[in-house]
Parts: structure tokens; C-alpha cells; sequence
């Protein structure tokens, strides 16, 4: 009765704990229970390690669904095992097991049996958006390498890359896709295995020793997660049972054409429970503090990267693919039922509404977006000759039309250092001086615009080399004066940003913001101010043009303002010239504000200022 109460949830409910029945399973005798969905299949065999990967040997039970299969087997953790499915037209096909908890990569495609962590007593504590999120994002397998250029292991990154995090001053960190993926090169979003950790770096206890590590030391831990799509290695979810059954087998909802992918079949009772006890799973079995959502746009819209026309519009007539959407906030919903305190993170790059609202006020219920507007239009913007920025001066400003209209991180993401996009700092126009302070000026207004923080590893280095999947990131550059002064700036300003409130307390209206020069295109120049709740607060001041700017007027309260950071100081690499440490206000109209302040700033600098008592 308690399994047909099973397969009878996994059809026809929301069912987030289906890899607890479904896949490998060890029972109290020391043999292991394999289960496995595959409708269309005539037969199915268990093959492996164990049993000589005989097909003869353990044919597969159908059970009373009619679509499921299981079978016993005497084997060990260790053991390698595939399905070998029937077709009804004939056809053998070997098969990874969807559920499993671990993999053979890179010697095989095949699953392995594995032995899971103990359970843990950690509860991630609850992210108030009044709280600091400055996250270093991090791919594992290209953070540091070995001199023959082979993977560091989740052991060696416990000793290497936690203390590296710790003091640089970020509170999370964020890692690039880790379920189990055939090629690097797909830096992970062509997952394989939605339950197991990439073999690469080790087992699933060390991937969850990693992340204790990084809870000892305070800091939270989001996993890169990937539900809108897969690939087609003909040994995975592609066509599993000899037809579509995890894809959409609509033709014109089937494939990702831009990725060469598959398309999951959300609304499908089965893959929806798929997808969700992936990330219960996730969260459960490794303390995960978050999960990124990635491609959320290629999830909501039936028309995404479609040319016009080359697609079947929903019952409404428009491109709203209506059951992912619902897939969304089923999944949001869940999540939080069992983990109220995980982050919900979307990649979501459209003006769709209601992301980060509640799905009670019939939003999709994510906690943050990535800004990846506010992204494309300051990177833009730092790429043009400064002479001719002027031209472009709304690109700074027009993120604060919508800032506040979702929660958002500002992130300077792995997709910006790729793909002959450029490095963050060779981004910036100019020669090599005016390179690396562009990158501070850069990064001394992103950490006072609202929003939290997210950067790429390597951009603490201003490395000129784009990031390479198959190697590591340059961290030798340190040896050289400007590069080694970075990494100071970006630890700097990470521990100044998580001790100002003003710069974090309220990310999320208007009573956190506070323009006082906006328009001055001809200067390349803005001015703003961030309160806390309290009510103190940080004046940045950035200059994005060649030259310094003299006695340059910004209207601002009455007082006395004391320069806590500059971008142009020595020990960050700048010149340290026009370094004056306060400015008292005049009694002059400007910007509609009786007093005024009259601040020196150097080319392609910010300094922020703090209002004494």
C-alpha cells in the first residue's frame, strides 16, 4: 500500500521527496532496491558492476503504475550500474540512472552506488534584506589547478578556497553548477545527473565537508542550479524510455535551438517532482543556503530565443509558457515549506513582473533577481572612450528607474568574462593606469547603488585574461604591484561595505537613495547618498571621466563630511593626489539644496563620504 501511495503522489501530486523511493536505495539486509520511470519502455534490465552487466540477470519488476520498474540486487557501495531499456520498436538503450546519488565520470556515463552524508543539525539562518549579501561566485573547477593543470578536490578547496573567502570579506559564496555534467566546457549548465555531485572533485560526503567548512566561518553557501534545461547525450535524460518522457514532445516546446538542448516538460506531473526533489534534495542532504535559478527567462516565455511566429502562443494567445510558470512557484512555494529560510535566487534578464513578490500577491516568489540590465549598461558604459560618455550618461542612471520594483543583486557575473567579452578590467577604456582604475571606479559604484553583490572570481585580481574553463584563475599577477593593490581594494571594500549600514539597510526603497548630482553628463560625474535606518549616511562621489575635476559643487546638508574611501589611494594603486580628508559645507545654493560642499576628485575615481556628528 505505501508504495502505490508513492507512485500514486509521484503521478499526481507534488511529491519533493521522489528520490527517497526512486533510484538506489540501500535496504536493512545490505542489499540495494533499484527504481526507475520509464512508461514507453517494453522491458527494462539492470546492468552492473555487480552481475556482470548481464541484462538476463535482473529483469526489472513492473510495478502497479504500469510505468515503474524495480528490482533487488546484492551489491556494494562502489559498484557501477546502468538501465538497459527495451523499446517497443526494438531498440537497446543503455541508460544513467536519473536518480542516482553519484557518478562514474569521467571513466564511464555509468551511475555508482554511494553512501550519503550523516544528517546534520545546521538550519541556515534567515537572510533579512536589511543584511549584507556580498557573494564571490566561483567555479570549483577553475579557481586554482595543480601544475599539471588537474582539479584541486573538495578536501584541498576546504583548506585552500574557505580561509581565501573568509579573508577577502565576502559572506557568501556561490558555486557554478556542481550536479554531475558529461563537458567542461558547459561550465556545468548541461547537467547529467540532477541528483549527484560532480565526481571530479570527490564524493558527496567531501562536497558536504566543503560546505561545512564555509558555515564554520560564517559564511552562507548558493548552489547554481539548472531546471530549464538538458542535454542530449544519448546515456541521460535525453528520450529516456526510447521517447520523449522528461522533454516536452511538443515540437515547437521540445528543444532549446540556441543551446542544442532539451526542454523539460513543466506541467508534467513526473518531471515537475523530478525537478523539485532535485533542489529538496540539494538543500537537504548538503546545508545548501540558496540555490540561483538559472535561465529563468527561457522558462517563462514559450517564444525564447525563437525567431517570430516559430512558436504554438498559450490558451491566452500570447508567450507566456503558463505551466512553467506555475512549475516556478510550485517550486518556490515547497522550497520554503521545508526550508523557510533559503535564499531563491532567478537569473532572470526580462521585465516579467512580480519575481521577487510573494506567489500569495501572484508572484513567482523568488527572494532576489540578478540585475543583469543594470549589468549590461554600466559595463557598456565603462567600455566607451571617456570623451564620449556623455552620450551615454544614462546607462549610469536608468537602473534607478527600476530599482526598486524587485529585489535585486547586482551582479558582475562569469557571463561577462567570457566568450571575447573581455576581463573586467580590460573592459575598461583606457591604458594600463587608467584600466585598473576604471575597475575601482566601477566597483565604488556598484557596492553604493542598492542591490546586493555578486563578482566572479579573478576581478579581485584584475586579471586581462578572460576566465578559462580549463585552466585557473592567474593569481600569480599578485607579484605585480597593481594587481596585488586590487586584491587590498576589493578586501577593503568588501569589509567596508558590511560595516555601513547605509550601504545595505535599505537596498529596497527610496528612503535608502538619494540623488544629488544625476545629470551632469559633460562631467561624466554622480553624486548620490545611501541612508541606513538610523539615518547616517555614505555620499559616493564618482568621476567616469580623463580628467580631474576641481572645486566641483554638490549641493548636499549642512555639515562637516569626512573622506572614508577613495578609489585613487596608494595603497589601491591610485596616485593618491587630491587626497583631502574633509570637506565643510558653504552656504550656496546647488542642486536644490542650500549648502554645498566643493570636492576635488580625480579622473576615474569615487570616494565616499561620511557625515560627522
Amino acid at each position: 500500500m505505501i508504495k502505490n501511495e508513492r507512485l500514486d503522489k509521484f503521478h499526481n501530486a507534488a511529491d519533493c521527496f521522489a528520490y527517497e523511493f526512486f533510484g538506489c536505495h540501500k535496504l536493512p539486509d545490505g542489499k540495494y532496491i533499484f527504481r526507475v520511470w520509464a512508461p514507453h519502455a517494453k522491458t527494462v534490465s539492470l546492468i552492473g558492476s555487480f552481475n556482470g552487466w548481464n541484462e538476463n540477470s535482473a529483469v526489472m519488476t513492473r510495478l502497479s503504475d504500469n510505468e515503474s520498474f524495480e528490482t533487488v540486487a546484492d551489491a556494494s557501495a562502489g559498484d557501477i550500474y546502468k538501465f538497459l531499456i527495451k523499446s517497443f520498436d526494438g531498440r537497446k538503450i543503455e541508460k544513467a540512472d536519473p536518480f542516482a546519488f553519484y557518478s562514474d565520470l569521467p571513466h564511464s556515463f555509468a551511475s555508482k552506488i554511494v553512501d550519503l552524508p550523516e544528517k546534520s543539525e545546521y538550519v541556515s539562518e534567515k537572510q533579512e534584506d536589511d543584511k549584507p549579501i556580498n557573494i564571490y561566485e566561483v567555479n570549483l573547477l577553475s579557481w586554482k589547478r595543480h601544475k599539471d593543470n588537474s582539479y584541486l578536490s573538495f578536501e584541498e578547496l576546504e583548506k585552500t578556497l574557505v580561509p581565501y573567502v573568509k579573508s577577502m570579506n565576502y559572506t557568501h559564496v556561490e558555486f557554478m553548477p556542481l550536479t554531475e555534467f558529461p563537458f567542461d566546457g558547459s561550465w556545468g549548465y548541461q547537467v547529467t545527473g540532477y541528483f549527484s555531485i560532480t565526481s571530479r572533485l570527490g564524493t558527496p560526503k567531501q562536497f558536504r565537508n566543503l560546505v561545512d567548512a564555509f558555515h564554520r566561518n560564517g559564511i552562507k553557501v548558493i548552489f547554481d542550479w539548472v531546471p530549464a534545461h538538458f542535454p542530449k547525450d544519448e546515456w541521460g535524460l535525453y528520450e529516456f524510455d526510447g521517447q520523449p518522457l522528461y522533454e516536452c514532445p511538443v515540437w515547437d516546446r521540445m528543444e532549446h535551438r540556441g543551446w542544442g538542448t532539451r526542454r523539460f516538460d513543466f506541467g508534467r506531473s513526473e518531471v515537475d517532482n523530478f525537478l523539485l526533489s532535485s533542489a529538496i534534495y540539494l538543500l537537504k542532504t548538503f546545508d545548501i543556503d540558496g540555490l540561483r535559478v538559472d535561465a529563468v527567462a527561457s522558462m517563462l516565455y514559450l517564444d525564447y530565443d525563437k525567431p517570430c511566429g516559430d512558436f504554438t502562443p498559450n490558451i491566452f494567445g500570447d508567450n507566456r509558457n503558463l505551466e512553467a510558470i506555475e512549475f516556478i512557484k510550485k517550486l518556490n512555494v515547497e522550497v520554503k515549506k521545508y526550508f523557510p529560510n533559503v535564499l531563491m535566487i532567478a537569473e532572470e534578464s526580462t521585465a516579467f513582473p512580480g519575481v521577487t513578490s510573494p506567489v500569495s500577491d501572484g508572484g513567482l516568489g523568488f527572494d532576489y533577481k540578478w540585475n543583469l540590465g543594470w549589468m549590461n549598461d554600466v559595463l557598456f558604459y565603462c567600455r566607451q572612450d571617456p570623451y564620449f560618455r556623455n552620450y551615454h550618461h544614462e546607462k549610469l542612471t536608468f537602473s534607478l528607474v527600476y530599482a526598486f520594483s524587485e529585489k535585486y543583486i547586482l551582479p558582475l557575473s562569469h557571463d561577462e568574462v567570457v566568450h571575447v567579452k573581455g576581463s573586467v578590467v580590460n573592459k575598461m577604456h583606457g591604458d594600463y593606469e587608467d584600466k585598473f582604475a576604471g575597475e575601482r571606479s566601477l566597483l565604488g559604484f556598484m557596492y553604493a547603488h542598492p542591490g546586493k553583490k555578486l563578482n566572479f572570481m579573478g576581478y579581485e585580481v584584475a586579471q586581462f585574461k578572460e576566465w578559462d574553463y580549463c585552466g585557473a584563475i592567474e593569481y600569480e599577477l599578485k607579484k605585480f604591484e597593481q594587481h596585488r593593490k586590487m586584491t587590498v581594494f576589493v578586501k577593503e571594500l568588501n569589509l567596508f561595505y558590511a560595516q555601513n549600514n547605509a550601504l545595505f539597510e535599505i537596498d529596497y526603497g527610496w528612503d535608502g537613495f538619494e540623488w544629488l548630482v544625476v545629470d551632469d553628463k559633460s562631467s561624466n560625474l554622480l553624486a548620490f547618498s545611501r541612508y541606513s535606518k538610523s539615518g547616517e549616511s555614505i555620499t559616493a562621489v564618482i568621476n567616469f571621466s580623463g580628467i580631474d575635476l576641481l572645486r566641483y559643487g554638490i549641493g548636499i546638508e549642512k555639515g562637516k563630511y569626512r573622506v572614508v574611501l577613495t578609489t585613487n589611494s596608494k595603497r589601491f594603486g591610485g596616485d593618491g593626489r587630491l587626497g583631502k580628508k574633509i570637506y565643510k559645507t558653504v552656504r550656496q545654493s546647488n542642486q536644490g539644496k542650500e549648502n554645498s560642499i566643493f570636492i576635488d576628485i580625480p579622473k576615474l575615481t569615487c570616494i565616499y563620504l561620511k557625515k560627522e556628528n
